[in-house]
């Protein structure tokens, strides 16, 4: 089943709880936690105070997308504060294969990140070891980007290389995906859809209702 994994960091943060309430009630099943060390990328986000803080007032499984320089670093301490699937860039670490096992070995999902710049090819050793691959279609570090046309091909090129080992992985989408280009983005191969603006904006229940019901006819 197609999922929805609502970014926080298009939330208001005044009302954070209210609106990840919001988000649970209209049916989303994931809660995607962007954290950024602004060396990986540009911007700072929030660590692992927030995380731990959003566990203790939800059941929702949380989708943690590392955007930080040597992953490895911080795995345990994001495991213990909550997450259930942790995911990080290939591009950020030398270890790849030695930090998939650190998140597996703590029980958690694993996941791995690919920039719009990084081909398809670079996940397929790593496909049999991990639960999802991450495609974004923007450069990481900031929302409010629209999505990046090219980066389309590669989803279904993800896809294909999963389907060719026959493999239960997740694709999850990651960048300027909005109520209008989300049906597509399925189409290409995308299973988990993460949206930050799409929901936040307006009517944060409502937003959620029209996304799962375009990703579940799509």
């Amino acid at each position: 089943m197609n999922k929805l994994s609502p970014s926080i960091l298009a939330a208001d943060f005044w009302n954070l709880g209210q609106q990840i309430e919001s988000v649970q009630k209209a049916g989303a099943q994931y809660l995607h936690v962007d954290v950024m060390d602004g060396m990986f990328v540009p911007s700072i986000s929030f660590g692992m105070p927030v995380l731990s803080s959003i566990r203790k007032k939800t059941d929702m499984f949380l989708d943690v997308h590392l955007m930080v320089e040597r992953p490895e670093r911080y795995i345990q301490a994001f495991a213990a504060c909550g997450a259930d699937l942790i995911n990080f860039h290939l591009e950020a670490t030398r270890d790849v294969a030695g930090t998939i096992g650190q998140i597996r070995s703590l029980g958690k999902k694993v996941g791995v990140t690919l920039k719009p710049d990084t081909p398809a090819e670079a996940v397929e050793p790593y496909l049999d070891q991990v639960d999802m691959v991450l495609v974004m279609t923007v450069e990481p570090g900031f929302g409010g980007q629209k999505i990046l046309p090219s980066c389309m091909d590669k989803v279904s090129q993800v896809r294909g290389l999963i389907r060719k080992k026959d493999l239960d992985v997740d694709v999850e989408v990651d960048g300027g995906v909005t109520l209008e280009n989300v049906s597509s983005v399925v189409d290409a191969g995308a299973s988990v859809i993460v949206a930050g603006s799409a929901v936040f904006d307006g009517d944060v229940e409502k937003n959620v209702e029209t996304l799962l019901g375009k990703i579940k006819r799509a």
